[in-house]
């Protein structure tokens, strides 16, 4: 079972989502990086459960001790090493999936493929192995912020099909932050709450779309053929629980339009070559071109959910499956800083491997 993540900047995540503590390490961070467990914090405040109504209410402080490779505060080179412990588990909740394969999880292709599986919140399969690649991320996008000012936001841009009209340009941290749904747009943010509660209400849950935005990214960087930079970003949120899907740039719009329409104007001034318009998001030839970087990936709706669920379970038998335990009615509103922190882990991988930087 892999758990590494990168070629030089390599992320190695453990634990399980009812085991003692989960974490990472990180291998190829540069030496004389400012680095604190409060920098590491601050991005796992924001995905961190039981924070509104909005999602699960399991009580995990989140709190992240750095174990090695930071001295003085700042990076020495050496694999850093990060523990996050489990606090609020119960894992009584969830004695029923001994027998039964719930809907829409990795349960059934677990015991298919290993023959044996942590039947506890879904032991690696849980979403809460995506805190340990928070915390990963929250280093590099330190790096980058060191290198290149680069500021990568994300946010929901709808919930259960309700859309929301916000330019991308305006969106900030701010703005994001202030909504319980990580919505920038106000009225939006209050009808995205709307249908949370009302799945939630019903013992069910909502999918969401999530935005990502890079500002200011680290220029020409990605692999012309197989390790394209847009093919490395869809490959990292296709690998988070829920993501069913991704499109930079205009996306899918761009089948709609013809060449002349879709290309981006190239222009010279002040020694920057520059786009007029970013219908291509960022990359041209799976290499990024200095324009920012602009992303959309779908969530599901929460695969556990409290109505009652035809299944069948180990050794060949059917029943009904009512899951118990606490789940987020929306796992899109947690998504946001998970989206960025692998956006970030993608790009300094990149960046890394060009020593150009350094």
């Amino acid at each position: 079972m892999s758990s590494i993540y990168g070629k030089i900047f390599k992320v190695s995540t453990w634990g399980e989502s009812h085991g003692k503590a989960i974490g990472a390490v990180i291998d190829g961070c540069p030496s004389g990086i400012p680095l604190t467990e409060e920098m590491i914090q601050k991005s796992l405040d924001r995905r961190r459960p039981g924070q509104n109504l909005m999602v699960t209410p399991r009580k995990e402080a989140d709190k992240v001790s750095i174990l090695s490779g930071v001295f003085e505060g700042k990076t020495t080179g050496t694999p850093i090493s990060l523990m996050i412990p489990n606090e609020d588990q119960r894992s009584h909740d969830y004695s029923d999936m001994i027998k039964w394969y719930r809907p829409g999880h990795a349960d059934l292709t677990y015991d298919g493929k290993y023959g044996f599986r942590d039947y506890h919140g879904g032991g690696r399969s849980s979403a809460r192995e995506t805190a340990a690649r928070v915390a990963a991320g929250a280093i590099a996008r330190q790096i980058l912020e060191h290198l290149f000012q680069t500021e990568i936001l994300a946010w929901v841009t709808s919930v259960g099909g309700e859309p929301s009209d916000i330019d991308p340009e305006t969106v900030t941290y701010e703005s994001i932050e202030a909504s319980p749904v990580r919505c920038p747009d106000p009225k939006a943010s209050l009808r995205f709450e709307e249908k949370i509660k009302e799945a939630k209400a019903d013992s069910d849950s909502v999918g969401a779309l999530v935005t990502l935005l890079v500002r200011r990214p680290p220029k020409f960087v990605g692999e012309p053929v197989f390790e394209k930079v847009d093919a490395l970003l869809a490959q990292a949120m296709l690998s988070l629980p829920a993501c069913k899907g991704f499109e930079i740039g205009l996306g899918f719009e761009a089948a709609k339009m013809r060449g002349s329409k879709h290309n981006d104007e190239i222009y010279f001034e002040n020694g920057v070559y520059r786009t007029r318009t970013n219908n291509a998001g960022g990359t041209l030839g799976g290499i990024t071109n200095g324009e920012d970087i602009l992303c959309r990936m779908p969530f599901k709706p929460t695969s556990t959910i409290g109505q009652e669920q035809k299944t069948a379970g180990r050794g060949g038998v059917n029943g009904i499956l009512k899951a118990k335990g606490r789940h987020d009615p929306c796992v899109g509103v947690r998504a946001p800083v998970i989206v960025e922190s692998m956006a970030a882990l993608v790009l300094i991988d990149l960046v890394l491997r060009q020593r150009r930087f350094l």
